[in-house]
């Protein structure tokens, strides 16, 4: 049984490496708007009403106001970097950068480990 449970995991990092090619993409169906209005809303597998999908949706798009500090070097650099207008855009994205890179490296220690431990 531990065999499989290890083959599994392998399958699985193949499976999440592949990319899907544009061909493959050409063989989906077409989501067609009375696919669309046959849709559920739920929130924390609770259903609940358009109205209330809708609205926690647009609340969780919505950005947030914060303070932060943050050196004057590191300011200078990122509103240089963005002419003088955009550079708390620049900043958000930097910081979005970091988060999928965190979740991939995270991911390839975990699959390197795997592999290792074999």
């Amino acid at each position: 049984m531990n065999e499989n449970k290890l083959n599994l995991g392998s399958d699985m990092a193949r499976v999440d490496a592949h990319e899907i090619s544009d061909q493959e993409y050409d063989e989906l169906p077409e989501l067609t708007h009375a696919d669309i209005e046959r849709g559920v809303w739920k929130i924390a597998g609770k259903e609940v009403t358009p109205a209330e999908g809708n609205a926690s949706f647009r609340l969780a798009l919505k950005k947030q106001k914060i303070n932060i500090t943050l050196d004057p070097d590191v300011l200078g650099w990122y509103r240089a970097q963005a002419g003088g207008r955009g550079y708390q855009t620049l900043i958000n994205a930097t910081l979005r950068e970091a988060m999928t890179t965190q979740k991939i490296e995270d991911a390839l220690r975990r699959v390197i480990r795997e592999e290792l431990h074999r």
